[in-house]
């Protein structure tokens, strides 16, 4: 299978390692220092106090790998809709993109039986544009959970998680997600198919809009966000307030908003993503992974004061760093 890895940093290469491993003829598309030192020296993978190097085709220009089997997008979902054009040498007819990005995905509404079906969501796709360049029809999702870090220029850690799991926006179990599905098996993961995809993605969210900017505002690692009381109890009220709008879009949440924050709290002392570009100075998720979710909000006419005053906080504290644009969404 041809499979680009577009966005080869730390998820992106630690997976585009264990595919290249699994036998995939595989691209790593990436930029800057990283991408120069993949050329010259390889990807060294640092996993379960092992290292592999591999040398990958790296490449930061698409047309150089043409079309492809799948496309997997490890992006931060604010860089997606800059970068969608820059996709387009890898898809032919049949490419499939593997979403494997935070947050609310740009396809949520394909497909989806009920009144707001095929809707775009403006928080993530602003006036649609992501639709009309990347279609929906070949969108797979999948939620990723294995963690990891780049070290240095072409060296990448895996600290943990083995877990990617894959869901047509239709439910469907077709060829093109049981091929993927055993690839991924193949090389080394976990890698169920779900026909409710949004029902685990939603989980995953479920901490990740509360945690996220709560760490960001308040420099707390995850362990104190799960379980100081008055901390605990704002990232609660968020979750609960996100439950209401979840369900009323069809979510069935699988687990209870208080075992969700044991899990988080079991992480341990880890700084979340949104902390970590915050101090790094880097371009942060919150639109999609809160401000989505309040635009859901809106839509169905679910109040979310909690989640609403966090966004305007996390939002300015962003701005003030340099890590989100002066413009935000009007939501």
């Amino acid at each position: 299978m041809r499979i680009s890895i577009f966005g080869a940093g730390a998820i992106g290469g630690f997976l585009g390692v264990r595919l290249l491993q699994a036998g995939a003829d595989v691209t790593f598309i990436a930029r800057g220092a990283h991408l120069a030192a993949m050329r010259e020296k390889g990807v060294t993978l640092r996993s379960g106090g092992e290292s592999v190097t591999v040398r990958p085709r790296c490449t930061d220009n698409p047309a150089e790998a043409g079309p492809q089997d799948a496309v997997l997008i490890t992006l931060k979902a604010h860089s997606l809709p800059a970068a969608a054009a820059q996709m387009l040498p890898l898809l032919g007819p049949e490419t499939s993109l593997i979403t494997g990005i935070n947050g609310v995905p740009y396809w949520y509404f394909y497909g989806l039986d009920g009144p707001y079906r095929d809707r775009h969501v403006e928080s993530v796709d602003p006036g649609g544009k992501l639709w009309e360049t990347l279609h929906p029809s070949r969108a797979i999702g999948a939620v990723i959970y294995p963690a990891a870090e780049v070290l240095e220029p072409g060296v990448i850690e895996h600290s943990y998680g083995d877990r990617v799991t894959l869901g047509e926006p239709d439910g469907s179990r077709s060829p093109r997600i049981e091929a993927l599905s055993k690839l991924f098996i193949q090389a080394g993961l976990k890698s169920p198919i779900r026909p409710r995809i949004r029902d685990e993605l939603w989980v995953k969210l479920w901490g990740n809009l509360a945690f996220n900017p709560l760490s960001a505002l308040t420099g707390a690692t995850l362990d104190r966000l799960a379980t100081q009381g008055d901390l605990r109890t704002v990232a609660r009220t968020m979750m609960v307030e996100a439950q209401a709008v979840a369900e009323a879009l069809g979510t069935r949440f699988p687990i209870d908003v208080d075992k969700r924050i044991q899990g988080a709290a079991e992480v341990g002392a880890h700084k979340t993503s949104m902390l970590q570009d915050l101090e790094r100075g880097r371009p942060m998720e919150i639109d999609a992974l809160l401000g989505a979710v309040v635009e859901l909000g809106q839509l169905v006419g679910k109040p979310m004061p909690t989640c609403d005053m966090v966004l305007t906080l996390v939002r300015e504290r962003a701005r003030q760093a340099g890590c989100y644009p002066a413009a935000s969404p009007k939501l």
